[in-house]
């Protein structure tokens, strides 16, 4: 199974880019996802969570306040650092259970959407890793155009993560998003045609050497 560690940075258009592979057909992990499911109620992952955070983290229901716990870990690199450390196991198994399944019924291609693919160390069992780039810039003003955030706020949000300058080291394709919509899908055609496509049709034809004895 060929596997593709994408990741970018806040407003880079990740979601974007992994949507053009989702409506392709190529299946994916999301570790957003993944994350969510991990602090559902009654999960072990909301228990640390509010062992580590208090109560005030958890609505009225008992289902986490990801506003609350935000504006905790947003601001403060300690408690960020906790919070990741809090999840990190969680996330990771269940990322490696849902690996199995999908190796277990021969999926060729699998995208990999973890947005500390790098930090976590997760590029190391990848094949190749996948960059959406856009300079800081374009970041400030997505962030605030599309989120209404101040500027001040944008920094922040942006400061949370590894620098997108920094991830460039780890990127076997860079994938430029500092451009127009058009500019986006031209680049995924290429990478498509360039990439995916070799991948598929070599299962493909394994599959009928497989079926024909060859």
């Amino acid at each position: 199974m060929f596997k593709i560690g994408l990741t970018g940075g806040i407003a880079s258009g990740k979601s974007t880019v992994l949507t053009y592979f989702k409506d392709k057909g190529i299946p994916y992990i999301d570790a957003d996802v993944v994350a969510r499911e991990v602090v559902e109620p009654g999960t072990e992952g909301l228990e640390v969570i509010v062992d580590a955070f208090g109560s005030n983290v958890l609505h009225d229901d008992g289902t986490l306040n990801r506003e609350a716990l935000g504006a905790i870990v947003f601001h403060n690199e300690e408690k960020r650092q906790l919070l990741n450390g809090c999840l990190k196991t969680h996330i990771r198994n269940r990322i490696l259970e849902l690996t199995s399944q999908y190796e277990s019924v021969n999926t060729p291609i699998l995208i990999y959407d973890i947005p500390l693919l790098i930090e976590g160390e997760w590029y190391t069992m990848m094949d190749e890793v996948w960059l959406v780039y856009v300079n800081e810039t374009t970041q400030i003003e997505r962030l605030m155009s599309r989120n209404g955030y101040t500027r001040e706020d944008a920094i922040a949000r942006i400061n949370s993560q590894m620098r997108l300058d920094d991830k460039r080291a780890y990127a076997d394709v860079i994938i430029d998003n500092n451009g127009t919509p058009f500019d986006l899908t031209a680049q995924l055609n290429t990478i498509w045609g360039e990439r995916i496509e070799p991948v598929l049709q070599n299962q493909n034809d394994c599959l009928l050497c497989t079926k024909f004895g060859i």
